[in-house]
């Protein structure tokens, strides 16, 4: 039996590196909010003006690097009520066509994501806090993220393509068709 490609070594590490980073920026700003709220009530000579921002840029790039999570999970939007209607090589079909419209997606997020980070490193644009923090960082999450989903969707849609297995990537179970509706009964030959 062979392993499967999600349970490799490579995937392995990159689902790690993932979550972990994810998980680190979080309890960092878990942390930071901890400081300020202690700061602000209890030790007014410790609060940090720049919390709340830090906080927002910490939980964006953590969210932007746990959406390639979501693509590997099929935790993103895809039509879940209508693939459990067809039959397995229908639903190996929609999935593809999923990924390729998440694909071109990602790809605007990747084109536009970049024209921002661009025009904030031309602009030299800074916070408006007194830490002064350079916007392209923050605004790099947005391409970061794009790259990250379209490997993950480039992968699934290899696989939907030419490994695809009917026993385990279709969605639920097959309706029959004496239970469908005369009016979703076509559906049932996809």
């Amino acid at each position: 039996m062979a392993a499967r490609p999600d349970r490799m070594w490579p995937g392995r590490i990159w689902d790690g590196g993932e979550r972990t980073l994810a998980g680190i920026l979080g309890a960092m700003a878990m942390l930071i909010g901890l400081v300020q709220v202690l700061g602000r009530y209890f030790f007014p000579a410790l609060a940090i003006s720049w919390a709340e921002e830090v906080i927002v840029y910490l939980m964006i790039w953590a969210v932007m690097i746990i959406s390639s999570q979501l693509v590997r999970t099929d935790g993103h939007v895809r039509p879940d009520l209508v693939l459990r209607l067809v039959r397995p090589n229908g639903q190996r079909w929609l999935e593809a066509f999923n990924c390729v419209v998440a694909l071109i997606f990602c790809a605007g997020m990747i084109w536009y994501g970049w024209q921002i980070v661009d025009t904030s490193l031309l602009l030299d644009e800074r916070s408006s806090s007194g830490l002064q923090f350079p916007m392209w960082i923050y605004y790099s999450a947005l391409p970061a993220g794009g790259v990250l989903m379209t490997v993950r969707y480039l992968i699934r849609l290899y696989r939907y393509l030419f490994r695809f297995d009917p026993t385990t990537m279709s969605v639920g179970h097959h309706i029959g068709d004496h239970e469908l509706s005369p009016d979703l009964a076509p559906l049932a030959d996809l």
